[in-house]
């Protein structure tokens, strides 16, 4: 589902990914560690088409993303990729289920078709009593659960996770960590999870170490 070969990045000179090889099968749990400044976050960046390779294959679905551009860049991400960041980035004027509408709304969607598909993913991940609280009046655990709600809405073909569970305290961590395996195994979900929670990353279906910019 996601391929990855000889990727290289660098910024200003310095290489931060060397040669970076990578597959995903359809409903894995892939979670990705290593110290501080060996490539993850990068990696992720450039998953998501948040960032641009400098050479490299990345496939998604078997579309080759450097064909993308503008519009179409765009579209592909709002709809193929979820993104599940460490401090929720939920917008704190909107209620929980306005954040999680957003990307369907973005992406076009009809405003009733959004809106009962976002109630529908709340109520899955236990915040039906929630739907009309903004961010400030909601947990940690309850935000992040949000942010993985409007990570779903379009249905995506992966979540990518920065640190999901980084600023979580260690019972909420817990159980984002296994609502990331009940979506695997009811929604047959992928996930690649970029995390320092060894614990966590035990439990994937897979763990790959970056060092020195490449996946050992």
């Amino acid at each position: 589902m996601i391929k990855v070969e000889n990727l290289h990045k660098s910024y200003g000179g310095l290489p931060i990914l060397k040669g970076v090889n990578l597959q995903v099968a359809k409903g894995e749990v892939v979670s990705i560690v290593g110290a501080s400044g060996a490539g993850k976050t990068t990696l992720l960046q450039i998953l998501g088409t948040l960032d641009k390779a400098d050479k490299g294959l990345l496939q998604i679905n078997n579309q080759d993303v450097s064909l993308l551009t503008g519009k179409k860049l765009a579209n592909f991400r709002n709809n193929q990729i979820g993104f599940v960041f460490q401090f929720h980035q939920l917008l704190p004027e909107f209620t929980a289920l306005e954040n999680v509408c957003i990307p369907a709304w973005i992406g076009g969607v009809a405003d009733n078709v959004v809106q009962k598909k976002a109630k529908e993913l709340l109520d899955f991940l236990g915040l039906n009593e929630r739907l009309n609280h903004k961010p400030t009046a909601l947990s940690g655990g309850e935000q992040q659960r949000v942010a993985v709600a409007r990570a779903l809405i379009n249905q995506p073909s992966v979540i990518l996770a920065d640190e999901p569970s980084g600023n979580l305290d260690s019972k909420s961590a817990e159980d984002l960590h296994q609502l990331f395996f009940k979506l695997r195994k009811e929604l047959d979900q992928t996930f690649v999870i970029v995390t320092h929670n060894l614990a966590f990353a035990a439990q994937s279906d897979r763990t790959l170490t970056i060092k020195d910019g490449v996946i050992l």
